[in-house]
């Protein structure tokens, strides 16, 4: 269920990032298809495409949903506060494409070549409406730790963001991202697109 789940999620990214890119690559390749009057060879200008994919600034490729369960105690020896919290939590990965350099994307005849920089998480939160607070006791001489809930976040954030690393969410990311950048880049009439990430 929870796999069907990310699929879900994955297909419906997909979609928007193909509609976001389409829009870029249409202009781009209107310029490539319609040559200038009077015989003269059309001006492939890359350096427009850049700043326009560099205005988006994020290119978020894929989307995981996990679930970690938190497990507070705070024990004196008057009693103890105990909190257990079951975290839905959501974590994107995709690409900052602010930091595109002039040379990251080329053109050379029918050739389109893009390289993008290293994959990062680019969001992570919980999702409160799916988010339970199983058990939650105070003990008779302990006050209501009313920090105990913000613990049990940023203790979750912080190991959801760790899981979907360990979960090969930035490998998803690539792979993503190189399906359908070279699907557009074909639509636009490129014969052969080549889509490359950074070293490290």
């Amino acid at each position: 269920m929870q796999r069907q789940r990310i699929l879900v999620a994955l297909a419906a990214l997909a979609a928007l990032v193909a509609a976001v890119l389409f829009g870029l690559l249409t202009g781009f390749a209107a310029s490539r298809l319609l040559p200038g009057g009077g015989g003269r060879p059309a001006i492939r200008d890359t350096a427009t495409l850049l700043r326009q994919v560099q205005s988006l600034a994020q290119l978020v490729t894929v989307k995981y949903l996990l679930e970690k369960v938190v497990i507070l105690e705070d024990v004196k020896w008057f009693g103890e506060n105990r909190l257990i919290m079951v975290a839905h939590g959501v974590a994107k990965a995709g690409f900052d494409l602010s930091t595109l350099r002039s040379g990251d994307i080329s053109v050379d005849g029918d050739r389109l070549k893009i390289r993008l920089p290293r994959p990062q998480i680019t969001d992570v939160y919980i999702d409160d409406r799916r988010t339970e607070i199983i058990e939650r006791s105070t003990g008779l001489l302990r006050t209501y730790d009313k920090d105990l809930e913000l613990d049990a976040r940023r203790q979750a954030l912080d190991k959801i963001k760790l899981a979907a690393a360990d979960s090969g969410i930035f490998k998803d990311a690539e792979e993503r991202a190189r399906l359908q950048l070279t699907f557009l880049g074909r639509q636009m009439g490129f014969s052969e697109v080549q889509v490359e990430v950074r070293a490290p």
